[in-house]
C-alpha cells in the first residue's frame, strides 16, 4: 500500500522538482521530501508526516504557483491516508 502510494508521490514531486516555473525554494523542499520518502530505514508513517510537515510549509508559500500547489494538496492527501 504505502509503495504504491510513495511511488505515485515521488513521480509528482519530480515533476515539481523539474518545472522551471516553480521556485527554487520550492523544488528543493520537492527534492529533500523525495530523499525523505526514499530512505527506506525510516518508519513508513515518519517518512509520510515528515514529508507532509515540509510540505503544509511550503503550500502556503505565497510564491507557489497554483499547479504546484494543486499538486502539493494531491501529496499531502495521498499522504495523510497512510
Amino acid at each position: 500500500m504505502s509503495n504504491k502510494t510513495f511511488e505515485k508521490v515521488s513521480k509528482i514531486l519530480k515533476s515539481i522538482m523539474e518545472d522551471t516555473s516553480v521556485p527554487r525554494n520550492i523544488r528543493r523542499a520537492a527534492e529533500e521530501s523525495n530523499e525523505i520518502l526514499q530512505n527506506e530505514e525510516e518508519d513508513v508513517t515518519i517518512r509520510a508526516s515528515t514529508v507532509i510537515s515540509i510540505l503544509d510549509e511550503i503550500s502556503n508559500d505565497p510564491n507557489i504557483p497554483i499547479h504546484a500547489r494543486t499538486l502539493i494538496w494531491e501529496i499531502l492527501s495521498e499522504l495523510e491516508s497512510i
